[in-house]
C-alpha cells in the first residue's frame, strides 16, 4: 500500500531491525538499561540539555512535560491547533488537573504574543495559575520562524513562564531551514521529540530538560505506567533515528514539493503552495466529490488517505516519486468517479 495518511506509518530500516535484535538491555525502571542510557545521553548532548528521558510516545512525553511544569490547578497556554490540546485526549486536564488555555493560531502557525499576554491570569485565587507557554514546531507542516521563537522565549522569561516545545517534527523544521535541531530547541526549557514519525523508529519519543525537570518527569512516567523494562530493544532503533535519519528528511520535503506540483495540475483541486513547507501537502476537494467514496476508491487501488474534503497527504521514507505519479493519476481518475 502507498500510505499517505501520516509519517507515523514509516517502517523501521533494516539497520534498525538488526540493532534491535542485537541490543544490549537491562531493566530501565532501575536505570540499568545501557542502550536506553546511551540514547538519553546522546540526545541530551545533541540538543544541549542537561538530561533526557525516553518515553513510549509523543503524547506521553508532552503529558509528562505539562505535569512536570505545572501542578493541579495550574494552566498552560497553547495554540488552538496544538496537538497537546486538541489531539491528545485532554490528558493534561484528565490526568494532570491542568487547565489548557488555547489561543487562535495565525495562518503561519504562530500564536500572537499579545493574545498570549492577554490570556495570562492575574495572581488571584479566583483563577488558575498561568505557568507555561507551549508551542509546536512544525505545526500542520508549517515552520515557526526563528525570530518568533526568540521573541516567545523572551516573552516567557519576562512574564515568569516556562516554555515547552512539542517538537514532534522539529527535525523536519531544522532540516528545512538548514539548521541544527539544537538551534531550535535552544529557545525552550523543555522539548519533546518524536522518533517514530519521519525518523523511522518503530516506537518512542524523547523528553529533554533540566536535571530536576527530568527527575520529576521520570516519576510521573512511572505513575502513568510508562516505565519500561528491557527498553533498550526500542532505544537501539531510536539511536539510529537520531544518527542516520535526520538529514534524510530532505528527501521527504523534496517529494512533498513534487507532489504539490503534480496536484496543482488537477483542475478540480484547490492547493495552497504557501502551506507546503516540509512533508505535508494539503488540497481541498470540490464540494461535489464525496471524500469517503474517494478514499475507498483509492484504497482499492492500493492508496491510503484520510477521508476528508481537506486532504492532508504526508510524505515519508516509504514514499518515492514513482508512488507519487501513481497517486496523482489515481486521484484524478477517482475524482471523476466519486461525485456526490
Amino acid at each position: 500500500m502507498i500510505d499517505l495518511r501520516s509519517d507515523t506509518v514509516t517502517q523501521p530500516t533494516a539497520a534498525m531491525r538488526q540493532a534491535m535484535a542485537n541490543a544490549n538491555v537491562g531493566d530501565d525502571v532501575f536505570g540499568d538499561d545501557p542502550t536506553v542510557n546511551e540514547l538519553q545521553d546522546l540526545a541530551a548532548e545533541m540538543f544541549c540539555f542537561d538530561s533526557a528521558l525516553f518515553t513510549s510516545s509523543g503524547t506521553q512525553a508532552n503529558l509528562l512535560a505539562l505535569m512536570s511544569h505545572c501542578e493541579r490547578g495550574d494552566e498552560y497556554l497553547c495554540g488552538q491547533q496544538a496537538h497537546n490540546y486538541k489531539f491528545e485526549g485532554g490528558g493534561a486536564a484528565v490526568l494532570g488537573s491542568i487547565q489548557p488555555q488555547p489561543i487562535a493560531n495565525q495562518s503561519d502557525g504562530t500564536i500572537n504574543l499579545d493574545d498570549v499576554k492577554a490570556a495570562i491570569k492575574p495572581d488571584d485565587f479566583h483563577f488558575a495559575r498561568t505557568k507555561l507557554l507551549s508551542l509546536e514546531n512544525t505545526i500542520g507542516g508549517l515552520i515557526l520562524p526563528q525570530d518568533y521563537l526568540a521573541q516567545a522565549q523572551s516573552f516567557a522569561f519576562n512574564h515568569g513562564l516556562k516554555i515547552h516545545l512539542d517538537g514532534a517534527r522539529v527535525a523536519n523544521a531544522a532540516v528545512a531551514q538548514n539548521l541544527s535541531i539544537s538551534a531550535i530547541t535552544d529557545h525552550f526549557d523543555s522539548v519533546s521529540i518524536c522518533l517514530s514519525k519521519g525518523l523511522c523508529a518503530p516506537v518512542g519519543s524523547l523528553l529533554l530538560g533540566s536535571e530536576d525537570f527530568i527527575n520529576r518527569a521520570r516519576r510521573w512516567r512511572k505513575v502513568l505506567g510508562g516505565g519500561m523494562r528491557q527498553a533498550g530493544i526500542l532505544a537501539a532503533a531510536a539511536k539510529l533515528a537520531l544518527t542516520d535519519q535526520v538529514e534524510r528528511l530532505a528527501e521527504d520535503h523534496e517529494n512533498a514539493q513534487f507532489l504539490l506540483t503534480e496536484l496543482e495540475k488537477i483542475d478540480e483541486l484547490t492547493v495552497d503552495p504557501t502551506q507546503v513547507q516540509t512533508n505535508m501537502v494539503f488540497a481541498d476537494l470540490p464540494d461535489y466529490v464525496d471524500p469517503k467514496a474517494l478514499a475507498l476508491d483509492l484504497k482499492q487501488r492500493g492508496i491510503l488517505i484520510y477521508p476528508s474534503s481537506h486532504l492532508r497527504l504526508v510524505t515519508h521514507k516509504d514514499i518515492n516519486q514513482q508512488d507519487i505519479h501513481k497517486v496523482v493519476t489515481a486521484i484524478k481518475d477517482c475524482i471523476k468517479n466519486n461525485t456526490k
